[in-house]
């Protein structure tokens, strides 16, 4: 004998109750999946993960249209992707507007100091004297390799030699000296009285 469904005796008809209490079922373990894969993207705590599951779990498809109703509206791959991007746009804002990482104070990207705080933002050229990041090899300035001193710039940390006459005496010690050197470029020597 037969199991009738619902006590329907009818063959064709038995079936095709038990097909639809089948699909039914199919259905059932689907949005159970569904909710399980669905709160994987869109919650970030398990326990929550879990209850969701077990909810449309134990009350069939009501468990499921109320996830629908309560998850949250983003996954949480765009909840990380605008974070970033709000992120880059602080970046580029701080970029054209930057401050002092200390006291905050507003600051132009070629200061090498605070003005504010007097603390020391970026090293100086020694060649050029330009702000250099801390992260460059060389100064994109001037070419020159950091650490290194250049040898223009050698020369004019060395002390000048002061003419000296026969007897070794300088300028400074011989007014002779002093008055028959040349006057330095773009200057005037005033008139003499002797002349």
């Amino acid at each position: 004998m037969r199991l009738a469904v619902f006590g329907i005796e009818n063959d064709g008809l038995n079936r095709a109750v038990s097909v639809l209490l089948l699909c039914i079922v199919v259905i059932w373990l689907a949005l159970v999946w569904w909710t399980y894969a669905d709160a994987r993207r869109r919650i970030e705590d398990p326990m929550l993960i879990g209850c969701a599951t077990l909810a449309s779990l134990i009350f069939p498809f009501i468990g499921t249209i109320v996830y629908m109703i309560v998850r949250p509206p983003e996954y949480l791959d765009d909840v990380r992707e605008r974070a970033l991007e709000i992120a880059a746009a602080q970046a580029r804002l701080q970029e054209l507007d930057p401050a002092c990482p200390y006291c905050g104070f507003e600051i132009e990207k070629t200061f090498l100091r605070c003005p504010s705080c007097l603390r020391r933002l970026k090293e100086p050229c020694r060649t050029c004297g330009r702000p250099l990041d801390p992260r460059w090899k060389i100064c994109p300035y001037c070419e020159s390799e950091i650490g290194q001193v250049a040898p223009s710039a050698q020369q004019r940390r060395r002390p000048r030699r002061q003419p000296t006459t026969a007897g070794g005496r300088t300028a400074i010690d011989d007014p002779t000296i002093a008055r028959a050197a040349p006057p330095p470029t773009g200057e005037r020597r005033p008139p003499s009285r002797d002349s």
